[in-house]
């Protein structure tokens, strides 16, 4: 069974991550304020961390397949109506740059990361009001 506070803390922990962003961060800072880009970087870095363990135990609590990659989480909720498919295709990039975070696949663009706090964060909202939309349904 889904355990609704389980994905509640993760869903609050999602929504004060991107308060904090839009509260404390200076993006126009980034390329320049080590410090900025990775305050930045690791608060979004979680946040997309708490949104693949929410589909993570949705996924599996109701057995809606074996994902091979983090990113397939958000096509099996999209599969099973949790999600849009441009919701599912934007969290896979979210999933995606969190990657590029954690492991250094790749040089991480500062500039990919200004777009991303100036323009992005309302799709990590817009997932947890999809995820809320159906656990209270």
């Amino acid at each position: 069974m889904t355990d609704r506070d389980l994905i509640e803390k993760r869903l609050a922990f999602i929504e004060t991550c991107v308060y904090q962003l839009r509260e404390l961060a200076h993006p126009e800072q980034i390329e320049h304020d080590i410090r900025e880009e990775r305050f930045t970087a690791h608060t979004l870095q979680i946040a997309i961390q708490a949104s693949l363990d929410i589909a993570s135990h949705i996924v599996s609590d109701r057995r809606l397949g074996e994902p091979e990659t983090n990113r397939e989480l958000f096509d099996l909720l999209r599969t099973d109506q949790w999600l849009s498919l441009e919701l599912a295709n934007t969290m896979r990039k979210m999933a995606g740059f969190r990657n590029i975070v954690v492991h250094g696949y790749q040089h991480m663009e500062p500039l990919i990361l200004r777009d991303i706090i100036e323009n992005r964060l309302g799709d990590l909202l817009a997932f947890t009001a999809a995820i809320r939309v159906r656990l209270e349904g």
